[in-house]
């Protein structure tokens, strides 16, 4: 089942306001609720600020009854109310009951939608039970700036696989290291921390053997405070992961092989590794098959920080939807670079391409963001969106 914004009227600049508000709420579970997707909800009547709620951490309230939860903390009477939710309320039962039966429980008289939800288990039908109950409904209202908010969990819920962003540093003439391998620290502290922001955000790390054997990374949210820390990752073709190394303590970690050796896999399960065998592709992992089981394993949002192999290889499978680059100001003049591509290219217009999305400077370094507009607009016209 799905509905589209066209039966609904003009936003007025009060619904802009309180949409606003309701995605700024959102973004407050950034760090939060995964794999659930991020979603905020202010509740207004004639006017005025009620209540409002984001989703919490998973098993917890979604968006809507956080903020219908507060609403009643504080003693207030909701009918009559509208409702702005940056994503359709949810109308099964998952791990909490369906919020679109909480607003009409609580009587509200209108509900103003931002995007449809992608999930198959809702796409229209928590909108369609909201207007069987007398509810008026409004939606497609900011719709592209929520899927902003959600890329992996509309990506997982369209094509079967997460949203893969690459994170890199390197020096203005494109070295991401020294060439005997120094890396520590082309970029100052806050480019780090602002990388950790984007590491808190994902529910997976993504690295690969070499760069475990090569730096011995704890890959770990440390720099910004966190209520969860994603899981991290290795890609491992021939299970040559040290069982002292760094990344094997301090939570969760999942290990890709396709050679397991079932001892070690057995000695290291004891220390909350899962060891994961994926086919082989000309002698490396399947990149494929790894987004396919991410997918099918809740798994919304991949955040890479590896070698110019991998992030190269990543590429050449034209499995990498957005790049965050920090771009320090010193010159190196030879090291490694970001990408080593499978082949060569031979071509320009063969190139790889992305489009800019901001310019940010980080003390005294800048954060380049692109995206890749082929996979961006097609998230679009998934969700429903113009592209």
């Amino acid at each position: 089942m799905t509905t589209t914004a066209a039966d609904s009227p003009g936003f007025s600049p009060e619904d802009h306001r309180w949409m606003r508000r309701a995605l700024a709420a959102a973004e407050q579970a950034l760090f939060l609720s995964n794999p659930n997707p991020r979603v905020g909800c202010v509740l207004v009547r004639d006017g005025h600020w009620l209540a409002e709620g984001f989703t919490q951490q998973v098993g917890g309230r979604h968006a809507e009854a956080q903020a219908l939860h507060d609403a009643a903390r504080q003693g207030v009477d909701l009918r009559g109310a509208t409702a702005y939710v940056t994503l359709e309320p949810c109308s099964h039962q998952g791990r909490t009951p369906p919020c679109a039966d909480a607003l009409i429980r609580a009587g509200v008289a209108r509900v103003v939608v931002g995007l449809q939800d992608p999930n198959p288990q809702v796409a229209g039908r928590g909108i369609a039970r909201l207007r069987a109950a007398g509810i008026r409904v409004d939606q497609g209202l900011l719709a592209a700036e929520s899927l902003a908010l959600n890329p992996g969990f509309c990506s997982r819920m369209t094509r079967g696989t997460p949203w893969v962003r690459i994170k890199s540093a390197a020096s203005f003439d494109g070295y991401t290291a020294l060439p005997d391998g120094r890396s520590q620290w082309i970029t100052g502290e806050a480019a780090r921390a602002d990388g950790h922001r984007w590491r808190a955000r994902a529910c997976v790390v993504l690295t690969g053997i070499g760069t475990v054997t090569a730096d011995d990374p704890q890959l770990t949210v440390r720099a910004v405070g966190t209520p969860r820390q994603p899981i991290r990752a290795v890609l491992d073709t021939h299970f040559c992961l040290r069982e002292d190394a760094r990344i094997v303590d301090g939570g969760s970690l999942w290990v890709f092989t396709a050679h397991a050796d079932v001892a070690k896999a057995a000695r290291l399960a004891a220390r909350n590794v899962r060891v994961v065998t994926l086919p082989e592709d000309q002698g490396r992992l399947s990149l494929p098959a790894l987004m396919r089981w991410l997918g099918e394993h809740e798994i919304n949002e991949v955040h890479v920080e590896a070698g110019a192999h991998l992030q190269g290889a990543l590429l050449a499978a034209d499995l990498v939807d957005e790049w965050v680059g920090y771009v320090a100001s010193a010159i190196l003049g030879a090291g490694p670079g970001l990408a080593v591509l499978p082949a060569p290219v031979q071509d320009l217009s063969a190139a790889p391409r992305y489009e800019f999305l901001d310019a940010v400077q980080c003390g005294a370094d800048f954060r380049l963001r692109m995206r890749q507009p082929g996979h961006w607009q097609a998230l679009l016209a998934a969700c429903g969106l113009p592209a």
